[in-house]
């Protein structure tokens, strides 16, 4: 017996447009037209990008979860995020007036093998908006049926994973990390077939553009120099106008996506994320994470942690990333090579990664640090400190937030006994500790802790937390979802009473298996 759902999930946080009145149900077709602008530049290149279609209905949909911070962002009135038709438009059901659905093609590398042409094969790009602070993204509902490249697959997305990109999109980009978002997702009990009968679900998901690697590749490996170009001037005039004044503009927007990438990869490792699946199809040309799948934040700190159980080989292991952004960087430089015209130009572009990269990774590890400068010997300071976590395994996240709240006191006041408590051999912690004092001894500790605490989170999406919540949404109880979105959208304020979302996993929690299915 299916669960009961409501439709409507009230809030107490007043929209700033307008109200629509709610339609009566005409099942699939335009709804009653929501508060957006459209732009829709994507889909003025041309048919050789896209297959235009409309969304498949989700049979019965409900609402699972909303991101009330993302819908302001869109200028999307509160009560309306509540309607039947923003539930219908959110599930395939109908299509927004303006909007413009198409599926893109693109190719890619998957585990470094050539994989032919891809796709959005359960994806539908609804369109671009203008936002109320003039800026533009793109809507993406993932779950929406059947396209032209949906190859073996269904077109659908699960629960699970719904539930799980839903939730760690907004919790990157709380945590500052470069990242598309998530708006909604919505359910129905209409089975997917996986490794087991599933539910499905539809995510729409938010980002400037969802253009990737793979639409590069896709162009040049099929000998399309044209569309390979009006692709590029597309990237270049939408997002990266000051490569159009640089002596080889294509060679510039290579360069420009290799430093975007190396920033965003030092963030994944200081912050301890696992992407997963990092195929060139899931790399994005604007320096975001996207494609959320067997993602994972590390427990025990594990350099060599694989968190897809469908890379036994350990390709996307965590300590791995850095070096396949830059393989993914380099596959995207060949892509590009009929443009940029010369191979020395093309691997000139790519070099600033190598620096840049290491740069990046330091300021991150030197502000979890609290270390308001750099100076020699931080270096070592940080990858001596990484070793005894990994000799140990200690709590990544926990370890550091401890950290924070002790770095204000004195190397021998009890306030540091809870971060000693973490590591077995505590006489190597602590002349770790008092060379961390002593580079923090010429700045204010409370300020130095208070820093700290600022990028040191208290709440990730551990896995077993997103489990929980699934399994309760699996059951027709969505408020663990929508619980878990808020402390995750302030990932850095501790609340009173949730000491158990910043706690030490629980045994079972080792036993999830996350895959390219997930």
């Amino acid at each position: 017996m299916a669960p009961q759902r409501s439709g409507v999930l009230k809030t107490d946080e007043n929209g700033s447009m307008t109200t629509i009145a709610e339609p009566a149900e005409t099942g699939q077709g335009a709804t009653a037209a929501a508060p957006l602008r459209w732009h829709n530049r994507f889909a003025a290149l041309g048919p050789a990008f896209f297959t235009r279609l409309s969304p498949q209905p989700l049979p019965d949909p409900y609402w699972v979860g909303r991101s009330r911070s993302m819908a302001r962002e869109l200028g999307l009135d509160e009560e309306w995020m509540e309607s039947r038709q923003a539930l219908k438009a959110f599930s395939g059901n109908g299509v927004l007036p303006g909007s413009d659905p198409l599926a893109s093609v693109y190719s890619g590398h998957q585990f470094g093998h050539w994989a032919g042409q891809l796709g959005d094969g359960r994806a539908l790009l609804l369109g671009e908006v203008v936002t109320p602070d003039a800026g533009t993204v793109e809507l993406q509902l993932k779950g929406s049926g059947l396209t032209p490249y949906s190859r073996m697959g269904d077109g659908r997305a699960v629960l699970r994973s719904s539930i799980r990109e839903f939730l760690c999109s907004e919790a990157m980009h709380a945590l500052g990390v470069p990242s598309s978002r998530a708006l909604c997702v919505t359910g129905s009990d209409a089975p997917v077939y996986r490794e087991q009968v599933e539910t499905a679900a539809v995510v729409t998901r938010v980002a400037p553009s969802f253009i990737r690697f793979g639409h590069f590749e896709h162009f040049s490996h099929s000998g399309q120099t044209g569309q390979l170009k009006t692709l590029a001037d597309f990237a270049i005039d939408a997002f990266y106008p000051q490569c159009r004044h640089a002596p080889n503009p294509f060679a510039a927007l290579l360069e420009t996506l290799s430093e975007r990438t190396a920033q965003m990869v030092a963030r994944w490792q200081a912050v301890g994320f696992c992407h997963g699946v990092m195929n060139t199809d899931n790399m994005s040309i604007l320096g975001l994470t996207i494609d959320y799948g067997p993602f994972q934040f590390l427990d025990g700190f594990d350099p060599d942690h694989i968190c897809n159980h469908s890379d036994p080989q350990g390709r996307y292991a965590y300590n791995r990333q850095p070096g396949i952004a830059y393989w993914n960087l380099f596959a995207l430089g060949q892509a590009l090579l009929p443009l940029i015209g010369e191979p020395d130009d093309a691997m000139a572009a790519l070099e600033p990664f190598k620096v840049l990269y290491p740069q990046a990774y330091d300021a991150q590890m030197r502000a979890k640090l609290g270390l308001p400068d750099a100076r020699p010997g931080d270096r070592e300071l940080i990858a001596d400190l990484l070793k005894l976590l990994a000799g140990g395994r200690v709590d990544y996240t926990i370890f550091w937030r401890r950290l924070s709240m002790a770095a204000a006191f004195e190397t021998g006041n009890l306030a540091w006994e809870p971060v000693r408590d973490l590591f077995a051999d505590r006489a190597t912690f602590d002349a770790w500790r008092e060379r961390f004092a002593a580079r923090l001894q010429p700045f204010s500790l409370a300020a130095c802790a208070t820093s700290m605490r600022a990028v040191n989170p208290v709440y990730v999406l551990r896995n077993h937390l997103g489990e929980q919540a699934i399994r309760q949404a699996q059951a027709g109880d969505f408020s663990e979802v929508q619980k878990l979105l808020d402390l995750l959208q302030s990932p850095f304020t501790e609340v009173a009473g949730c000491e158990s979302y910043a706690a030490f996993p629980p045994d079972w929690a080792s036993s999830i298996q996350i895959s390219c299915s997930s």
